[in-house]
């Protein structure tokens, strides 16, 4: 007997037990109020065991507990209550990757758009491989695996095929078994022929992703009087604040937008120092505000600040520049997950030379599936080739040490003459003369 009914049968027998005639008197009410009372438990309790027989967790096994008596897969109805579908895939190129804080890849596409049709939020769940992958499946932790697999395998691993195929070699997407609702869900969704549709806007959108709608403006107003640009009091403000060279923030500026204050990119990214809307609003700055030179600019060193405390393990400052520079552009959990992999492959993990390296190579599989690596594949040429270019130009516009003054803040000892009699040379002294210049 489960609980609902333990309650319910405690429930009447308490009604039968204080049945009695209720002609006034304190008693009655006594035994009024105490029938009142068992009515107002059992109903808590039956609603916090709700109804519907469905548990509420937070998706540790999920499923469903009929009328019946009998348990079901966590299927479409279910999914539409709760209002998420957990997709699981792998990272990659044509499946899903995080571009500059926006998904993108074209199985994230279309598990976006069924989740659209269906009224849901889509959430995302990354593996290293197909094992991995059904676990989550078989746990509960997701509701659709979104990676073209053979109905063999499916069949074998406990799932169910279902959803976008690929009619070539005869994959499809897995469910679990069991949750025949979603899985005719998504087999009417992909014969509908959304998937045409989805491929295009994909394409587009890859694409028009890396491209930033731009004025490009002449890289200096005057070489010789030193003004760079229309907003340099801005990079004064905020390299003050920063603690670095004005001229690398103008320099990134210039990588970011070529100073143009309206430039928008295809990923979304706004303004002078290319802003994405969601960083903006982690950082309580309005996104309309973003097209503002000033607002953008303090935006940009809030969260060059935010990213040069997270990498306060590179010691070296110059070097956490260039760190930080690259988790601006790449995202920092794919910084992270390049020094992983350097340190896995014995270079050096707080060395830019080295961890570049990495940076790059998390566009092959072997290096965006090893285990070490968290956050998938990145396009990391382009993060790579940012660094790069916005180090070159900062020596073009003349870098200066203030970048680099958190090495000289350590207090310097008072010169203590060494004991002993030791030769001290002057200017000028014919000892000199013979010693080889270095």
């Amino acid at each position: 007997m489960n609980a609902a009914a333990q309650a319910a049968r405690c429930f009447f027998a308490g009604c039968r037990g204080n049945v009695v005639n209720l002609q006034g008197g304190e008693a009655g009410y006594m035994i009024f109020f105490r029938i009142i009372f068992w009515i107002l438990c059992s109903a808590m309790f039956l609603t916090a065991c709700r109804p519907d027989g469905k548990k509420t967790d937070n998706g540790a096994f999920r499923e469903a507990t009929h009328s019946d008596g009998q348990s079901s897969a966590y299927d479409l109805a279910d999914i539409q209550e709760s209002g998420e579908l957990i997709v699981a895939t792998l990272s990659g190129p044509d499946t899903y990757y995080d571009y500059q804080g926006v998904p993108m890849g074209l199985q994230y596409a279309y598990a976006a758009a069924f989740a659209q049709e269906e009224g849901v939020r889509v959430r995302m769940e990354i593996a290293h491989d197909t094992l991995e992958l059904f676990d989550l499946l078989r746990k509960g932790e997701a509701d659709i695996i979104a990676l073209p697999l053979p109905p063999s395998y499916i069949r074998r691993h406990g799932g169910l095929s279902a959803g976008v195929q690929d009619t070539a070699r005869h994959f499809s997407w897995a469910v679990r078994a069991g949750t025949v609702e979603l899985a005719a869900a998504l087999d009417k969704w992909f014969e509908k022929g959304a998937r045409a549709a989805v491929q295009f806007n994909e394409k587009e959108r890859d694409k028009n992703s890396m491209k930033v709608r731009r004025t490009v403006r002449a890289p200096y107003i005057s070489r010789e009087k030193g003004v760079i640009s229309s907003y340099d009091r801005h990079f004064q403000a905020a390299a003050k604040k920063l603690g670095w060279d004005w001229h690398l923030i103008a320099a990134q500026c210039y990588q970011e937008s070529g100073f143009d204050p309206s430039a928008v990119s295809g990923a979304g990214a706004r303004g002078l120092m290319q802003i994405m809307p969601g960083t903006a609003q982690s950082l309580g700055v309005p996104v309309e505000h973003l097209f503002y030179p000033d607002k953008n600019i303090a935006a940009a060193a809030a969260y060059l600040q935010k990213l040069k405390t997270d990498f306060q393990d590179i010691k070296d400052p110059e070097e956490r520049i260039k760190f930080v520079l690259g988790a601006y552009n790449g995202g920092p959990g794919h910084i992270r997950d390049a020094m992983a992999l350097a340190r896995k492959y014995h270079r050096r993990p707080d060395r830019w030379d080295d961890v570049s390296a990495f940076v790059r190579r998390l566009s092959e599989p072997k290096y965006y599936r090893d285990p070490v690596v968290k956050y998938g594949y990145m396009i990391g040429r382009e993060t790579a080739g940012y660094v790069s270019s916005v180090m070159d130009r900062w020596r073009f516009y003349g870098k200066s040490h203030m970048a680099v003054r958190e090495r000289s803040n350590r207090k310097r000892g008072r010169y203590q003459r060494p004991e002993g009699e030791v030769k001290i040379y002057r200017p000028g002294d014919p000892e000199l003369s013979g010693m080889p210049e270095n």
